[in-house]
């Protein structure tokens, strides 16, 4: 990497770059961008909405799945009523078969005629039986139509708000990849953004220095601005990688002969001069 300038220059235990979390947004829904507010360098809020892919097409197929429930509402049989005719039958036939029976043992009616309104009670009885069945069994399918097609517009909805560009996390746009106007798909990338605010110096140590270091270790952290300026940073040791490497090429730890090293990431907080991809060195 580089070595430090002045009297520090010798004191340092490992030296890296400055990197960040950075995340590459991608259109999750696709058709042409409406709207893409944003610049390289902006620095945006997370859950800020930055932009939207049309989403008409989208819009025209809920409404006519709205209108498909409101056609399988309408075709909903209303057992009640359709029932209503063959219950008073029943309740006719039964109120007639009380008065002959009422006769039969009164020995002023007769018996053939009772046993006829019995019959014809219990057929109105079966009748009535099979057709709530049948009308259980429409209704159930018009439920059944009703819920599928409510998933649908469901997932139209969950398409729409896809439609809708919302950034990430808080930080700076890196790099723009797309402009509004532009058809894009899913998947298409629209913009690279990094938390700025937190920075990460991967640095690499030798087998040697592997017991100077642990995770949630405090440690200084130096860079370099400009030919004689130099700023301290308070680092915290995040992680500390289980497995050697090969030394990347340009890299200098405290034994610049080895050919082995460990990379260990430094979290250190941003005050607005720290860059990516800025050298740094570390001491332990």
């Amino acid at each position: 990497m580089f070595n430090s300038c002045g009297e520090n220059s010798e004191k340092y235990d490992a030296t890296g770059a400055f990197e960040a979390t950075e995340i590459l947004v991608s259109s999750e829904a696709s058709g042409k961008i409406l709207r893409l507010d944003m610049q390289e360098g902006d620095r945006l809020d997370a859950g800020k909405e930055v932009g939207c892919v049309d989403s008409m097409q989208l819009y025209y197929k809920k409404e006519q799945l709205r209108a498909g429930l409101r056609a399988v509402d309408i075709a909903k049989p209303d057992i009640r009523k359709q029932i209503a005719a063959l219950e008073q039958q029943i309740a006719t036939a039964e109120s007639e078969g009380r008065r002959m029976e009422n006769l039969v043992k009164a020995k002023a009616g007769n018996q053939k005629q009772l046993d006829d309104i019995v019959n014809q009670i219990a057929l109105l009885r079966k009748q009535l039986d099979a057709h709530k069945s049948s009308l259980d069994k429409t209704f159930g399918k018009a439920d059944a139509e009703a819920e599928g097609l409510v998933f649908q517009v469901m997932g139209l909805d969950d398409m729409i708000a896809k439609c809708k560009i919302r950034n990430p996390l808080t930080g700076t746009v890196l790099v723009k990849y797309a402009e509004a106007g532009e058809v894009t798909a899913a998947g298409k990338p629209l913009y690279k953004i990094a938390d700025t605010d937190l920075l990460y110096l991967r640095a690499y140590i030798t087998a040697d220095q592997l017991s100077q270091v642990k995770n949630g270790q405090s440690v200084s952290v130096y860079s370099d601005f400009g030919k004689d300026e130099q700023r301290e940073y308070k680092g915290t040791v995040t992680w500390v990688s289980d497995k050697s490497e090969f030394t990347p090429k340009g890299v200098q730890t405290k034994n610049e002969r080895a050919n082995l090293v460990y990379a260990v990431k430094i979290a250190v907080k941003n005050d607005g001069y720290l860059k990516i991809g800025q050298y740094g060195e570390v001491i332990f």
